[in-house]
């Protein structure tokens, strides 16, 4: 297990909840749209937000920004470790930066001197992009992890422990076999994600491969999808990837077949209603809408609730694989809602 680290007021690794992160793509001079993209990727579930810095009238904008969102907020820094130290001055909960690009070992130093003074956690931030030569002969993998782990010693040179790590990479395989590699070698918490995995459905597919197959073994303790477009997306598809990888079981799960000429009745309106009307809830509870009684309430009997198409406008309504009656088709979701906020409002006596 990762050691717990604290951003904000957000405790990362230590078999804490993993955290969902996203990244600004307004312009960070205007303060006001940044602000206001910051508070929709809060309103959707974003747990960290991160802002790229690259100048001091970035920094002067920021002031604006910080302190404005209950949510922790990181600067991004790339070459000026004068920013870094600015950034940790103003109110910024986290610093992302990769040592290898802030210059000399005195640059390093003065950050993390502020860090330090001012309780700001680094992480350090590798990616295929900004390998060193000395390891651009080795397995792509190993040489991501090679170059995190100079630059976490050099941290640590200076005293500087309160740190994460990512080593991401745009390649599914290389990102996942460097995790594993990392995961093995240090017990920092880890940031994962796919780097530049695209926009829309491939990007999010390339990302749930990459993550989910990390989540299973057990690695992460932040995550983020990067998705070319609206940052808001990414939280959507983080949640659905920490919830089908049953890391976040906080939410109503609705399984259904992909009907077959079976299937007598509009399953799809079905699940589409079920999904508006259950979105807000936080507990756990499992829905399985399938399309017809052969197979139905057997596949399905880990679920607590469930229907089944029966014949003309009847479906059976089961409970844990049982069949406890049958209901007309208007009859399903009012039915299935009912007995979803009966479980959940006995569960909170």
């Amino acid at each position: 297990m990762s050691k717990e680290i604290k951003i904000k007021k957000i405790a990362i690794g230590g078999g804490n909840r993993i955290a969902v992160q996203s990244m600004t793509n307004t312009d960070t001079l205007d303060a006001d749209a940044t602000l206001e993209q910051l508070k929709r990727l809060e309103s959707a579930g974003c747990d960290i937000a991160r802002i790229a810095v690259s100048s001091s009238a970035e920094i002067e904008s920021c002031k604006k920004i910080v302190g404005k969102t209950s949510m922790p907020l990181v600067a991004d820094i790339q070459f000026d470790y004068r920013l870094a130290v600015a950034a940790c001055e103003i109110g910024f909960d986290k610093i992302r930066f990769n040592p290898g690009n802030i210059g000399s070992e005195t640059n390093v130093k003065r950050v993390v001197d502020a860090c330090k003074a001012h309780n700001v956690p680094i992480r350090v931030g590798v990616n295929t992009g900004s390998l060193e030569k000395e390891f651009k002969a080795l397995p792509a993998s190993s040489a991501l992890v090679e170059s995190a782990l100079k630059h976490v010693k050099l941290l640590e040179k200076y005293g500087f422990c309160d740190t994460v790590i990512s080593v991401k990479s745009s390649d599914v395989k290389t990102t996942v076999d460097a995790y594993r590699l990392l995961s093995e070698k240090v017990d920092y918490p880890l940031h994962i994600g796919v780097t530049e995995s695209g926009s829309d459905l491939r990007g999010t597919v390339r990302s749930a491969i990459g993550i989910g197959s990390l989540l299973v073994d057990g690695i992460g303790d932040t995550v983020r999808v990067s998705l070319s477009g609206d940052p808001v997306k990414e939280i959507e598809a983080a949640r659905l990837i920490l919830q089908e990888c049953g890391v976040d079981k906080n939410y109503c799960e609705i399984i259904s077949c992909p009907t077959c000429s079976r299937c007598k009745y509009d399953l799809k309106s079905i699940v589409d209603e079920l999904k508006e009307a259950t979105n807000d809830i936080t507990t756990h509870v499992k829905l399985a809408v399938m399309g017809c009684v052969v197979n139905g309430p057997g596949e399905a009997e880990d679920a607590d609730f469930g229907v089944a198409g029966g014949g003309s406008d009847k479906v059976a309504l089961f409970v844990h694989g049982k069949v406890i009656k049958t209901i007309t088709q208007a009859e399903i979701v009012p039915e299935l809602l009912r007995l979803v906020h009966d479980k959940i409002g006995s569960e909170t006596k």
